[in-house]
């Protein structure tokens, strides 16, 4: 399970389906492009969803087929938000 880490000191900006992040305590910006933005929102809506769950959502936001492909991307792009510390994990 994954949720969106708490944002106190972050300050956000969207264009469209994309999205900058700027985290006042570490001074970093995050630049989510359309499908890491799109999957950021998945988490902070479903908080307690799998990454199979998740990828699932994903695919129905997205309108795209949910292939092991998608999957694969979508852990890749859960662990790429956990390190830069968009997301934590439950």
């Amino acid at each position: 399970m994954t949720h969106a880490s708490p944002t106190p000191s972050r300050l956000s900006k969207s264009w469209g389906d994309e999205q900058v992040i700027y985290d006042a305590a570490s001074g970093d910006t995050h630049y989510l492009k359309p499908l890491t933005l799109a999957l950021y929102q998945t988490c902070r809506d479903h908080p307690g969803f799998t990454s199979a769950e998740l990828a699932a959502a994903l695919a129905a936001r997205l309108n795209v087929p949910n292939t092991p492909q998608l999957m694969e991307l979508t852990d890749d792009t859960l662990n790429s938000l956990r390190k830069t510390g968009l997301l934590e994990s439950a």
